[in-house]
């Protein structure tokens, strides 16, 4: 039978549809329409007090068990979730309360902060998207999602996809960094590595893209601060991240901290209901950060506690984090009609829509077998150690000075965090254990045969004014061929409430390497930090400067395999490295400004006392080998306005040595009827090339890309000119430039 090739490809998609069917007999709007029903049905069982008690969640205790007085509330369904309950023994246990001895028998829901590992620590967020390959943040939230929910925990409160444009936000450490666009990627790929195709499976987890919205604005870096941005500003920066997590089917998000133009997140109706169910068509649920309801007072939003509970649940809070407004002042809201039956069993249909998509009814108990051979098992150390090779950026490298050779006679290895086990876990750390972390001194001693000496000095502390350690450390270097010391933050110097009004190295760590510099020798430097720093000096006056941000349990050896050779760093900045606080905030994705900085003209847009340019800008990152773009292409031009075309350039790598270049597309809306930025990053890719490969890289522009919020706040697609830049980083001197044009 002789069939046409579209003919036999319809075929084929019957046969493949005939097959689906026979196995999935029932359809995906089937199994929703089952929930729904389900739901239905436990709603006109259960009281009003069932009712708010699913909308509480209740903290356990810092050690994972949960607290006493959880019992009866489970026993009389009075709670729905807790938070840092965790162990699979621990949590079977409080779960059979709420199956076996609950009227309604409805599961208990259990969160954690898994945010870069349960036990198995990665790379902390903000280093995964340094490694600018979303296929790193996937696999290490697969990780985490699997040892998690081994231990009991269904729910993570991650990923964090706050767009973060000011290095003084401690938070800066949880997410992707300054780009939306970079963001959004990774917010998918985070997404996909904790829930899965199913978050019901025994290795995934349920995940909340957090904090919505605008928490990373927070003025002048200050954690919990306010926020005043324009809607513009929050639809094309701020809010695509989270549209990328809630396309990719994330089940919950979490409300901010912050107030957001008068109006606090936990209470607002514009982002909570109008743009994430009315817009986005968001069918899972929220829940209010630590607290946040209730801060509502403070915020002056509301006089009192049944205030801030009437405030929230109205505006689409769904789920109240450890304080009890809901709980308390639901009943008096309903009687006086502040507060709708209509709105509590939305809330609480929300919750167990999400329950049952979990499979909590059908196996509301965890394997206890599983968790032994899950947690830190040596497919996951493995992982963590490569996965941290992949975050790190090599930010200078004068005279090839890296890598270093395996064969070098002695070595100084100082600095605080050298030998620390507990900072390099970073902050948010989970289950981590200090105890079972690689030291950058144990990574060192591994790698290299006992004809190595290594020569080891703390130095100093990270944060003291002592410098008591500086004449051991000196000799030490003095007695070496090379020094590496390593400096940094603490880990507790970033993540929640940990702001700096500095982004100076903290304590005598600069006057420590200066000490080290005065001997002649040749210096590495290697950062541990959770935000860009201040480091002039260092980049003016050292040999090499590895940026490693906190790497996790196996950072100690992944530092050695990149120092050494065996991994070639290929990470890009995702953030701006300012060369002072001042310039804070700093950002590649700048409006122009009527008077664009110009070094020989002073009224135009720049400082007196330093320039207005970044250290090291966003996208930067170097290799140990050296790679050449050329023949970039443009599939049309001129395109219309709902068109399309295709952006393809080649790359070679023109070293010596197997590496990784990440090439990034950016264009530019050249007039438009609002102002646009200067750059915006449209596509990235990072590739791996042999010495002498040639390989051609090949990106969409489509109108999604090209697209923005006009006066009228609608997403268009205006005629006109745009230059599109093809580079490696977003101040690539070497950059390819050409162009088209966007008719009507």
């Amino acid at each position: 039978m002789n069939l046409t090739k579209s003919t036999q490809h319809l075929f084929v998609l019957i046969l493949a549809l005939i097959l689906f069917v026979t196995l999935h007999p029932q359809s995906h709007s089937q199994q929703r329409q089952d929930i729904e029903q389900r739901i239905n049905a436990l709603l006109a069982r259960m009281t009003l007090e069932e009712k708010l008690g699913q909308l509480q969640q209740l903290d356990g205790e810092s050690n994972g068990n949960f607290r006493p007085e959880h019992r009866d509330l489970v026993r009389k369904g009075l709670l729905g979730s807790t938070l840092n309950v965790r162990g699979a023994q621990r949590t079977n246990e409080l779960q059979r309360i709420a199956v076996e001895e609950s009227r309604l028998k409805i599961p208990l829901l259990y969160g954690f902060d898994v945010i870069h590992g349960y036990r198995t620590i990665l790379p902390v967020p903000l280093a995964e998207a340094s490694s600018w390959d979303p296929a790193v943040a996937e696999r290490s939230a697969s990780i985490a999602a699997a040892e998690a929910r081994s231990a009991g925990v269904h729910w993570t409160f991650a990923p964090m996809v706050d767009i973060a444009r000011d290095a003084r936000w401690g938070r800066i450490v949880e997410g992707s960094g300054e780009d939306p666009y970079l963001g959004g990627s990774f917010a998918r790929a985070r997404v996909r590595g904790f829930q899965g195709r199913d978050y019901g499976a025994p290795d995934k987890v349920l995940a909340c893209a957090k904090h919505w919205v605008a928490y990373g604005a927070a003025e002048a870096g200050r954690d919990y601060n306010t926020t005043d941005m324009s809607e513009r500003t929050l639809r094309e920066i701020y809010f695509p991240p989270f549209k990328a997590a809630v396309d990719s089917g994330v089940g919950t998000l979490m409300s901010a901290f912050n107030d957001l133009n008068g109006v606090p997140a936990s209470a607002n109706p514009f982002t909570l209901t109008q743009v994430l169910r009315g817009e986005w068509k968001f069918d899972g649920f929220v829940v209010s950060d630590y607290t946040a309801v209730q801060e509502l007072i403070n915020h002056g939003l509301a006089a009192n506690e049944k205030e801030a509970a009437r405030l929230a649940l109205n505006a689409g809070v769904d789920m109240e984090m450890v304080s009890r407004d809901f709980n308390q002042h639901g009943p008096d809201l309903l009687r006086s009609g502040q507060l709708s039956q209509a709105t509590i069993d939305e809330a609480v249909r929300r919750i167990l829509r999400i329950k049952f998509r979990l499979g909590l009814f059908e196996h509301p108990y965890v394997d206890e077998t599983r968790e032994r051979s899950v947690i830190l098992s040596p497919a996951n150390v493995a992982a963590a150690r490569e996965l941290a090779t992949r975050s790190m950026v090599l930010l200078k490298n004068e005279r090839e000075t890296l890598p270093l050779s395996k064969e070098v006679k002695s070595i100084a290895l100082i600095g605080p965090l050298a030998d620390d086990q507990q900072d390099l876990l970073g902050s948010w750390s989970g289950d981590g254990r200090a105890g079972e972390a690689v030291t950058l001194l144990a990574g060192i001693k591994a790698k290299l045969s006992a004809s190595t000496k290594i020569n080891y000095a703390k130095g100093c502390d990270t944060n003291s004014d002592s410098t008591e350690g500086f004449a051991e450390a000196a000799r030490v270097a003095r007695d070496s061929d090379v020094v590496i010391v390593a400096v940094g933050e603490s880990a507790g110097m970033s993540g929640e409430a940990s702001s700096r009004s500095s982004l100076d190295l903290p304590g005598r760590q600069l006057d420590l390497i200066k000490a080290l510099h005065a001997t002649g020798k040749p210096i590495v430097v290697v950062l541990m930090n959770g935000r860009p720093l201040t480091i002039n000096w260092i980049a003016e006056n050292t040999a090499a400067i590895l940026e490693t941000w906190f790497a996790g349990t196996q950072g100690g050896n992944a530092i050695a395999d990149v120092l050494f050779g065996d991994a070639n760093p290929g990470g890009k900045l995702p953030v701006t490295f300012p060369r002072s606080v001042g310039q804070e905030p700093l950002y590649y994705n700048h409006m122009n400004t009527g008077r664009p900085p110009n070094a020989n003209e002073k009224y135009t847009s720049k400082y007196l006392d330093v320039p207005w340019t970044p250290l090291y800008p966003f996208g930067y990152g170097l290799s140990y080998t050296q790679f050449r773009l050329s023949n970039l292409q443009l599939s049309a031009t001129p395109i219309q306005s709902d068109g399309w075309l295709t952006v393809s350039v080649e790359i070679e790598n023109t070293g010596k040595r197997l590496g990784d270049e990440v090439v990034q597309l950016y264009i530019r809306d050249v007039a438009a009827s609002v102002t646009r930025p200067v750059k915006e990053l449209k596509g990235f890719e990072r590739i791996t090339l042999r010495p002498g490969e040639r390989r051609r890289v090949e990106f969409s522009l489509t109108p999604e890309h090209l697209g923005f919020y006009n006066r009228e706040m609608r997403f268009v697609v205006e005629p006109g000119e745009f230059k599109v830049m093809v580079g490696t980083s977003s101040a690539d001197g070497r950059e390819l430039v050409t162009g088209f044009e966007v008719q009507k």
